[in-house]
């Protein structure tokens, strides 16, 4: 009887201690069995991968995508249904300056900014030429760039057949004969002499040795090929003038972005070196061709110029506008995020959720831009702090994902050892073998 009570002693103590033990293994797997307890009455929408939440899946089981990692349920209260979604306290977003506005329905006109060049009209250059043999006798403006006025004599032409004319002109006259005077006149006229020219010469009486030259248009001189006592052949040209009361605006637009304008298109222009003035302009022409070089099409414009502070050669910012499209979807472009793979939107739900939103878009006239598909009219987006509500939902993904994670350890943890058995406890490392019993 002396040995009886250390044995019960030792074995009691035993007891205890595989208790604790197999106690402590149950407390380890006790949060995934609560879990799995607290979930049973939740409504699952759908199974994810949490390295890749944006795909989805309708069983549980291991991930094809990662066979060594089971599929997370994604329940129906669990932030609005989306696995990538956040709640924001309505206090936090006031501090945050979270602003939504609504996805509208509404008339839409693209616009586009490129850049242009000013240059001439070219239907509004004028050439001055001979037509008659002779020379230069006098000319009246000497440099290129020199302003000219209408009706303005550029240059006088001596020309023995203009003579010749005028002398009939006066013959006809003097005999009375008015065919013979309207065909003289018409010679004359044919010749190049103006009506002015000829009206002075019947009223003189007398031939002029020098045909004035004159312009139709009031311009600059843009050529100038002759100079005083130059010869002069019948139909060479002598000078060209150029009327800058109109001008042409040539915009390049990018291959891409080229569809949709066409002829009749307004335009807003402004210039460099006229700040704060704009001038308002029309798609005059599209250029049939495409410039291989720059993968641009040209579009020209044409504006008035009344006070001539455009000049040919300015850089111009164009903003192009084309035609206005009825009942289109669209949405602020500030709400648009670009990651780089897809265009997302911050969509604003209910209880102060927030998820984010793959969308397709349209043209955008550089403050809408039209919603091909993603979102419904009404719904909701954020136009300012999307980005930082953008990190939170990455966070709380990558919190879920560490979850899981942890949850997938502790139940291999829980199911890798089974609780050791009573019976056991002699086997198990570091315990006393029991001492064989004494006779009594």
């Amino acid at each position: 009887m002396k040995f009886a009570r250390p044995i019960v002693l030792v074995v009691a103590l035993a007891l205890a201690a595989a208790a604790g033990w197999w106690l402590g293994q149950r407390r380890q797997g006790a949060p995934a069995a609560t879990a799995s307890a607290a979930n049973a009455g939740r409504k699952v929408l759908y199974w994810y991968d949490p390295m890749q939440p944006q795909t989805h899946f309708d069983h549980p089981g291991p991930s094809p995508l990662m066979p060594s990692m089971q599929l997370v349920p994604k329940y129906a209260d669990q932030d609005g249904g989306s696995g990538a979604g956040v709640r924001v306290d309505p206090r936090m977003a006031q501090n945050l300056g979270l602003r939504v506005a609504r996805v509208a329905r509404g008339d839409f006109a693209r616009k586009l900014q490129t850049v242009g060049l000013v240059t001439f009209d070219q239907n509004r250059i004028v050439a001055l030429t001979a037509r008659a043999e002779g020379w230069i006798e006098r000319l009246n403006v000497r440099a290129v760039g020199d302003p000219v006025r209408r009706g303005q004599a550029v240059a006088a032409v001596y020309a023995p057949q203009l003579l010749a004319s005028q002398e009939e002109l006066l013959l006809a006259r003097d005999r009375g004969d008015a065919d013979l005077l309207a065909a003289a006149r018409r010679r004359l006229a044919l010749l190049g002499a103006g009506f002015d020219f000829i009206a002075a010469v019947e009223k003189e009486g007398r031939a002029r040795r020098d045909v004035p030259v004159v312009s139709p248009v009031a311009g600059v001189l843009t050529e100038l090929k002759l100079r005083e006592g130059d010869p002069v052949s019948a139909g060479m040209a002598l000078a060209q003038v150029a009327d800058l009361s109109k001008l042409w605006i040539e915009a390049q637009v990018p291959e891409a972005q080229a569809a949709g304008f066409a002829v009749g298109n307004p335009a807003t222009v402004t210039l460099p070196a006229l700040p704060g003035e704009r001038f308002e302009a029309k798609v005059d022409y599209v250029y049939p061709d495409l410039q291989a070089d720059t993968r641009t099409l040209r579009l020209r414009l044409v504006i008035d110029n009344p006070g001539l502070e455009l000049k040919p050669g300015m850089y111009a910012q164009v903003s192009l506008r084309g035609p206005v499209q009825r009942g289109v979807l669209t949405l602020p472009e500030e709400a648009v995020i670009r990651d780089g793979a897809r265009t997302l939107v911050m969509l604003a739900q209910s209880g102060g959720r927030y998820r984010p939103q793959p969308v397709r878009l349209g043209e955008d006239d550089g403050v809408r831009r039209v919603v091909l598909d993603g979102l419904n009219e009404g719904d909701r987006v954020v136009v300012s702090g999307q980005f930082l509500i953008d990190a939170e939902a990455n966070l709380t993904g990558a919190l879920e994902r560490l979850e899981s994670s942890n949850l997938d350890a502790a139940d291999e943890k829980s199911t890798a050892v089974p609780p050791p058995a009573a019976q056991d406890l002699k086997d198990m490392p570091g315990m006393p073998a029991p001492s064989p019993e004494t006779p009594r």
